[in-house]
């Protein structure tokens, strides 16, 4: 969705309107094929920013930490007048991103993921990168706040001055994934930070949406501990460029070596997601740092085979669409759930469909008319 093309509600829902009726739906939708949708992007243009978002966009610019704090609270506002707001920041700033090397780590519960991101980003600020962490943290069932308090457990990371820490909660977003992480990674690009590492909960919801948004997607398993097929059951093995068994030290180390074994047999059964890349299995430990800057290098090689081909460029290109899509049936879900005119529709429909006397399928064409789409 472009909110930032509509000035009103009635205009917004016109080009979603528009969208769900051209001729080609979908991710591939061409714009030729629907003109009038086609003249309202063209006439169009987004309006400046006001001054508070323009010293908002120059802080963050200048690489502030406070600026890129507050910029990133806006987007997760709920707030409708902070969202347009930040839409605006959002598209504003759209020429200074896509620079950094995106990454998305998941692993189960008690794998180590803090501890490898605290090793993994120290390591990275030592070379001299700028390092963005955005740990996305449960919700509280109660406040809707952080549960783990994440950033507590990179105590190396949190005093470094070229990292920037943000621990922020899912709000019940499946795939373990904030429901602006996008946005977040955007802004965080825009004040200069070149690497973004995205920690996700981990708990076994979907990890399409962390592929989907990362250019390198980064399965964290533990060693002799049957991860072998737990990570084969929830597909981690499928969706990830590379597997890494953590805790490979001391006692643990042969186990470790041994549960790579078994992933690198299970990865040659299936077939690679990306021609260019076959997904690697290393071991590492974050405690003792050993193995961490193997780990990076695989990242690079990642980026370098696929920037090559051009897979990259059209990997981020598909992210976009997808993200489009995914922002889109974002807001059909909210006007669903705010439309006056459904809310004293729906009982009826409910009690309806409970009771056998109306169809699902008619329910549902009853509620698409009511909203006019």
């Amino acid at each position: 969705m472009l909110p930032f093309l509509a000035s009103t509600a009635s205009e917004e829902f016109a080009i979603i309107r528009l969208v769900l009726h051209s001729p080609r739906r979908g991710p591939g939708i061409d714009l030729d094929e629907s003109p009038q949708l086609n003249v309202m992007l063209m006439t169009r243009a987004p309006a400046p920013p006001p001054a508070d978002i323009a010293s908002l966009i120059c802080g963050l610019r200048a690489g502030e930490r406070a600026a890129l704090a507050r910029a990133i609270t806006l987007v997760e506002s709920k707030r409708p007048d902070h969202q347009r707001s930040a839409h605006q920041l959002v598209q504003s700033l759209l020429p200074h991103t896509g620079t950094a090397r995106r990454v998305g780590i998941t692993g189960a519960p008690g794998v180590g993921k803090s501890t490898t991101i605290d090793a993994l980003g120290s390591h990275l600020t030592g070379l001299g990168h700028q390092v963005a962490v955005l740990a996305v943290d449960p919700s509280s069932a109660r406040t809707g706040g952080s549960i783990l308090a994440d950033k507590t457990r990179m105590a190396q990371l949190a005093a470094d001055a070229r990292a920037f820490i943000r621990p922020s909660p899912t709000a019940g977003t499946l795939g373990g994934v904030a429901a602006k992480t996008r946005e977040t990674m955007l802004l965080c690009e825009a004040a200069g930070y070149d690497v973004i590492l995205v920690e996700t909960v981990g708990t076994g919801q979907s990890e399409t949406a962390v592929a989907d948004m990362t250019d390198f997607f980064l399965a964290l398993m533990l060693p002799g501990a049957g991860d072998e097929l737990q990570g084969l059951k929830k597909g981690l093995v499928e969706l990830a460029d590379m597997i890494a068994i953590n805790k490979a030290d001391g006692d643990n180390l042969a186990r470790a070596k041994a549960a790579a074994a078994a992933y690198r047999a299970a990865l040659h059964i299936l077939t690679p997601r990306l021609a260019e890349w076959q997904p690697p299995v290393i071991t590492y430990s974050a405690v003792t740092g050993a193995g961490v800057a193997t780990l990076w290098e695989h990242v690079l090689d990642h980026h370098r085979r696929l920037s090559a081909t051009g897979a990259f460029a059209a990997r981020r290109r598909e992210q976009q669409v997808k993200w489009m899509w995914a922002l889109l049936e974002e807001r059909l879900r909210s006007r669903l759930a705010t439309d006056p005119k459904l809310k004293a529709r729906l009982p009826q429909l409910e009690r309806a469909v409970a009771e056998g006397t109306l169809s699902p399928t008619l329910a549902v064409e009853d509620i698409v008319a009511t909203l006019e789409l």
